[in-house]
């Protein structure tokens, strides 16, 4: 049986967990971060993913979970204000599902498609 080092793991860290989900800024963070959560728990990004996986810390999976909703928020609203820089902005919403999409035209050159009725065509084989 391996043994590892004893995990950091109680109710007095994932009191300090929810302390940074709204204390973020007062650690020098722009927008919560799973990167600042693990400064300021003194603990891996790595250790967080593993915790938030584990089925008996689902309180600190819900404090993880809220924090990048947190980060979302801040960061489309701080885009939308012209807070961010915009790049940088795009580039970390891109983690949260956002996209730019651009729909090209590559057939009709920007011509309205019309649709032709398929009763209009006629069999060579009805002559």
């Amino acid at each position: 049986m391996r043994t590892g080092r004893p995990t950091k793991y109680n109710e007095e860290l994932v009191e300090k967990a929810r302390s940074y989900l709204y204390n973020y800024e007062s650690e020098g963070d722009v927008f919560p971060q799973v990167a600042g959560l693990a400064v300021f728990l003194g603990i891996s990004r790595d250790t967080i993913y593993e915790w938030i996986q584990d089925d008996t810390k689902k309180e600190f999976s819900y404090i993880v979970a809220q924090i990048c909703a947190m980060q979302e928020k801040v960061l489309v609203n701080g885009g939308i204000m012209g807070e961010f820089n915009a790049t940088i902005a795009k580039l970390m919403l891109a983690k949260h599902g956002y996209s730019e999409k651009q729909e090209v035209d590559h057939t009709t050159k920007g011509d309205k498609i019309q649709s032709i009725a398929p009763h209009l065509f006629v069999s060579e084989d009805e002559d």
